[in-house]
């Protein structure tokens, strides 16, 4: 009960209701059985001939089964309802869930980065050495007046 005073209004108003549903279903599920039960038992003759006895009977489970059924229905959608008043109040485990999966995507992004990070350094590494042999090889089969190397800036120095 003290759990519930925090509650606002609305929602203790919300969860008696909940309860007094699921204390009607129960009573209407239970009442039903017992008078099918009671109707299943063969009396003594009476007035009424037995087979028109036997007809209401017959049309007496029906309608007390179409009733148990109903009850069942209801109680099915209680616990669905109870299912989403609990999902959109339980504050808690919504921000915990959240939390977790904050801490497991920022771990899968320091992991990316740090690959992407690698694959830089070892691109850059490779550009580097290839441009070091494109500019020797050129320059040494190349007059002098044509060697470019040193007036174009590296490309390795665009990773960095």
């Amino acid at each position: 009960m003290a759990s519930q005073r925090a509650l606002p209004q609305s929602k203790e108003s919300l969860l008696q209701n909940y309860n007094k549903r699921l204390k009607d279903d129960i009573r209407s599920i239970l009442d039903n059985l017992t008078e099918i039960i009671k109707t299943a038992k063969v009396e003594d003759e009476t007035q009424v001939s037995r087979a028109t006895q036997a007809e209401q009977d017959h049309y007496e489970m029906h309608v007390r089964a179409a009733n148990i059924v109903r009850a069942g229905e209801s109680l099915m959608k209680l616990v669905s309802d109870l299912k989403q008043f609990l999902i959109l109040n339980d504050f808690p485990s919504v921000n915990e869930a959240i939390s977790l999966q904050n801490q497991q995507l920022r771990s899968l992004q320091e992991e990316c980065d740090k690959k992407l990070t690698s694959l830089r350094d070892e691109i850059a590494i490779d550009l580097y050495e290839l441009e070091e042999e494109y500019y020797s090889s050129r320059c040494e089969s190349a007059p002098s007046s044509l060697c470019f190397a040193d007036s174009m800036p590296p490309l390795w120095f665009l990773f960095w």
